[in-house]
């Protein structure tokens, strides 16, 4: 089984908390007919953008279901889960409110990337405010989303210049789902 991440927009189509659920829980039912697993999903706080992690075997068949049952997908990766257990995930016990996403340099491997996180993970505690939850690395390596539960947007960016990691964007999660 592998993890995916779908990326979503719904172009204005869903911008409340109750529209957004029921159009998750309808997806859910699609998928879980399919043998695939709704692992997470979480929204930008104005719900124009969505994050979804998917388990499957087969990418084609994700694919295929969710844009049968009308989801607008924007981006699907293989990914790979650092920072947390997947089981862990899986009971979506942790809050998160922030998404860093961050395009990978081209000359980054998977090894330097665990390399890197492993050796600077550490300075987080710099930014007790911050708590670092998981990233999700992209297996081909091009980008990664890591996901935060910190009280603003500055606390975010210091937690990142703490770990000398850069970011291209920080969406503001949405925590009234």
């Amino acid at each position: 089984m592998g993890l995916f991440l779908v990326e979503s927009t719904f172009n204005g189509e869903i911008n409340d908390k109750k529209t957004f659920e029921d159009r998750v829980s309808a997806l859910q039912e699609a998928v879980q007919k399919e043998n695939i697993e709704l692992i997470e999903v979480q929204t930008a706080a104005d719900f124009s953008r969505s994050f979804f992690i998917f388990e499957t075997e087969n990418e084609s068949n994700l694919t295929d279901t969710l844009n049968g049952n009308g989801l607008s997908v924007d981006l699907v990766k293989a990914v790979r889960i650092v920072g947390k257990d997947l089981e862990e995930v899986k009971k979506q016990s942790d809050k998160v409110n922030y998404l860093v996403e961050w395009n990978l340099p081209e000359d980054l491997t998977m090894d330097q990337y665990l390399a890197r996180k492993k050796k600077n993970s550490i300075h987080y505690a710099e930014v007790p405010e911050v708590s670092f939850e998981r990233t999700y690395v992209c297996e081909d390596m091009s980008k990664c989303l890591c996901f935060y539960d910190a009280p603003d947007e500055d606390a975010v960016k210091r937690a990142r210049e703490a770990v000398k990691t850069p970011l291209d964007s920080i969406t503001e999660i949405s925590t009234d789902k």
